[in-house]
C-alpha cells in the first residue's frame, strides 16, 4: 500500500524547509551570477531556499504539471516533463541540487534505482569545481558509490533529522564536480577507495553525523549562462488530444465505460430472473418512488461463505461452501435507510 501511495504522489517527498536552510549555511556563492540546476523541482520551494540571496539563475525540471506550474513562479526556466529527456551542454551549472524520487525504473535493459540513473546523468553538467547536493536514502548510496567516486572528490554524507526524512533514512551528500584532466588521471585505486567507502557508509545511516551539527563550507564556482533543452514527449498536450483521437474513441467504452440508462418498459411482466439479473448488473440502481416513498436504491452481488461442521471418527471436519447472494440498500428521502438480502 506504501508504494501504491507513492505511486500516486509520483514519488513526490520534498525536503522539508528546515533542512533546506541548513543546505544553504554550507555555501557559499560567488558575486556573478551562476547557474544552478534542480531536475527534480517539485515546487521549487528547495532551491528558492537553498539558493536565497545569491545571484543564482535558476532551472528546474518537473514531471507534474501542476508543481511544474509552481515552480514557474519561483525559479527563472522550467521545464515540464521527465528529467532523463533533458539535455545540456556538459559543464554548464555551477549547482545541481536533485532529489531523485524513491523508485526504480522497470524497462527492457534492465530495472534501475531513479538515484542512479539521475546522478548518472547529470553529474557531467556540473562545471569543475561544480557542487552537488544528492538528497537520497542511506541505502540507495551504494548504488551511487561508482559515480560519485569516479565524478566528484571531497565527498561528505551527513543525515537529515526532521521526522519526514528520518521515516526514509534520507541523507544529503556533498561533493565537488572533477575536471576532465582530473578524471582521467585518478588511479583505480583511488576511485576503488571513495567506492568501497561509500558503499560502507551506506550501511551505518545510524553513525553518520547530523547535518545541524557539523559545518560545512563549500564554494559554489560562477559559471556562465547555461540552457537546457526538452527532447521528451509533451505529455500534457498529449493528454489533451488522446480524447478527440480514432484509436481512442475505439476503446473509449473499455476504458471509461458510461452507465446505461433505460427508461423504456418492458414488453411483458418481469419474473424473478430478470428482476436478478437487471439488479445484479446494476440497471435498477436510481430514484424510485415519490413523496415519503421517494428512495435510492442501489443493488450489489456479494460472496457469502456457509461453514458447517461435522465428527466423523472423533474427528471434526469442516466444510466450506461459498455462495453469491443479492444486496439492496436503501436510502428514503425522510431519512431512513434499509439493507435487504
Amino acid at each position: 500500500m506504501a508504494r501504491l501511495a507513492a505511486k500516486a504522489r509520483c514519488n513526490y517527498y520534498p525536503l522539508p524547509d528546515r533542512e533546506a536552510e541548513l543546505i544553504r549555511s554550507c555555501l557559499t556563492f560567488p558575486d556573478q551570477p551562476f547557474s544552478a540546476l534542480d531536475p527534480c523541482a517539485g515546487e521549487g520551494r528547495a532551491m528558492a531556499v537553498i539558493t536565497g540571496s545569491s545571484k543564482a539563475v535558476r532551472h528546474g525540471i518537473e514531471l507534474d504539471s501542476y508543481r511544474a506550474d509552481a515552480a514557474a513562479r519561483v525559479l527563472d526556466h522550467v521545464i515540464q516533463g521527465d528529467a532523463l529527456s533533458a539535455h545540456a551542454r556538459v559543464e554548464s551549472f555551477g549547482l545541481a541540487y536533485c532529489n531523485p524520487p524513491f523508485d526504480a525504473e522497470f524497462g527492457e535493459s534492465g530495472n534501475q534505482r531513479y538515484e542512479v540513473l539521475f546522478l548518472s546523468h547529470f553529474a557531467r553538467w556540473l562545471v569543475p569545481g561544480g557542487v552537488l547536493i544528492y538528497v537520497l536514502p542511506a541505502q540507495q548510496l551504494a548504488g551511487c558509490a561508482q559515480v560519485l567516486a569516479s565524478h566528484f572528490r571531497d565527498t561528505e554524507a551527513f543525515r537529515l533529522e526532521s521526522a519526514e526524512c528520518v521515516l526514509y533514512e534520507q541523507i544529503v551528500v556533498f561533493a565537488i564536480a572533477r575536471s576532465r584532466r582530473e578524471r582521467d588521471r585518478v588511479r583505480d585505486s583511488e576511485i576503488s577507495f571513495w567506492r568501497s567507502r561509500l558503499v560502507a557508509t551506506a550501511r551505518q545511516y545510524e553513525m553518520l553525523p547530523i547535518l545541524s551539527e557539523r559545518r560545512v563550507e563549500l564554494r559554489v564556482p560562477p559559471t556562465g549562462p547555461a540552457e537546457v533543452s526538452y527532447a521528451g514527449l509533451p505529455f500534457d498536450t498529449i493528454e489533451d488530444l488522446l480524447p478527440t483521437s480514432p484509436a481512442y474513441r475505439q476503446v473509449a467504452q473499455l476504458l471509461d465505460p458510461q452507465p446505461i440508462s433505460i427508461t423504456t418498459q418492458p414488453l411483458t411482466p418481469l419474473h424473478k430472473g430478470h428482476i436478478g439479473l437487471l439488479s445484479t448488473a446494476g440497471l435498477l440502481n436510481g430514484r424510485f418512488g415519490s413523496g415519503d416513498r421517494l428512495h435510492v436504491a442501489a443493488w450489489k452481488t456479494k460472496k457469502r461463505v456457509i461453514r458447517t461442521e461435522d465428527s466423523e471418527d472423533e474427528k471434526t471436519i469442516i466444510r466450506e461452501r461459498e455462495q453469491f447472494v443479492h444486496e439492496l440498500a436503501i436510502a428514503f428521502a425522510n431519512g431512513e435507510t434499509a439493507l435487504i438480502e
